[in-house]
């Protein structure tokens, strides 16, 4: 679909979300450079995580700032090693070419070279080992087997012998990695333990992180396709796509009702869906949009998780029974 006929469609074009990808003809200044690579519009799916599960600890009186602290440097740093790890193995495979309808990468474009994406890479892991050596103090060994197979998981969703995005597994590993994994963690090295506020709540934050993956592989599905990369999107259509981020939408919204009806949380449970509005129009512009207009959708799902992240947040600290003592 082209502007023109974008424009006579009616519906909003949410100008503010649409990425620009920069100039392929002049390369960035240093700090630039590694910023793009670090692909910032993807990190509100590693701090929103911690978000919740910080106030999911604050809920049960135990929150504590420098392990929450270390949590959302550790999850950055992981988001940020995927990012570097998606950079160079995408361009090796082939998935990564002159045809890519995302912010352009930097290896690709040139000015980066592999190898010293890979050492990038190398160094962002360690300090991210070095960020769970100061958690497993706090919470105990436990963290050692999860720490290990979140950086596994950050190298292996591209590279390797068995690249999990490769083959149709990346919707299960966001799901999991940046849910589960990353809301209940965060709970864990403030708690000592899980409460079952913490494993619904990551409900949501998976399902919404999840959004943002369908967008990337709905709008790569074509060039996805021809480098052998089989996202679902590539597997079972765009439609099938489409009804998959509709149906994330569906259970992300679900979760506040149910924590209300529960009485898990009070009527506060329902704050996030002051975001609803959004939802809705961005669930319009997936199915509508082609191509590089679908670079506002991803970047307008990563706001929508955020956005649904800091009032789930405020409802959890607000709305838990202790919080009326």
């Amino acid at each position: 679909m082209n502007e023109s006929k974008a424009s006579r469609s009616g519906e909003s074009r949410l100008p503010a979300l649409t990425a620009v990808a920069p100039d392929p003809g002049r390369q960035p200044g240093f700090c630039q450079l590694w910023w793009l690579a670090a692909r910032p519009k993807t990190l509100p799916a590693a701090a929103t995580p911690v978000l919740v599960g910080s106030a999911c600890a604050h809920a049960a009186g135990a929150f504590a700032a420098l392990p929450a602290l270390a949590a959302l440097a550790g999850a950055l740093l992981l988001q940020i090693a995927a990012n570097f790890a998606n950079d160079v193995f995408d361009f090796e495979k082939g998935a990564d070419t002159e045809a890519r309808l995302g912010p352009r990468r930097v290896v690709q474009a040139g000015w980066v070279s592999p190898g010293s994406m890979r050492r990038a890479l190398v160094l962002t892991l360690a300090l991210a080992l070095a960020v769970g050596v100061y958690l497993v103090s706090v919470a105990g060994p436990v963290l050692i087997a999860v720490g290990l197979a979140c950086i596994i998981a950050a190298v292996a969703y591209t590279g390797g012998p068995y690249p999990l995005g490769y083959h149709g597994l990346g919707d299960v590993f966001v799901l999991v990695f940046f849910g589960f994994v990353a809301v209940t963690v965060t709970s864990f090295v403030q708690l000592g333990h899980i409460p079952p506020l913490a494993w619904l709540s990551s409900l949501p934050v998976g399902c919404l992180a999840t959004g943002i993956l369908v967008v990337n592989n709905v709008r790569d599905a074509e060039t996805d396709a021809s480098a052998g990369k089989r996202t679902l999107a590539v597997r079972f259509g765009r439609a099938f796509g489409v009804m998959e981020y509709r149906a994330l939408l569906v259970v992300a919204y679900a979760v506040p009702i149910y924590l209300a009806v529960s009485r898990m949380l009070s009527g506060w449970a329902l704050l996030p869906w002051l975001t609803l509005p959004l939802a809705l129009r961005l669930s319009r512009r997936i199915e509508r949009d082609q191509g590089r207009l679908l670079n506002g959708s991803l970047a307008g799902t990563a706001q929508l998780l955020l956005l649904f992240g800091a009032l789930l947040g405020l409802a959890i600290i607000f709305g838990s029974p202790g919080s009326a003592q």
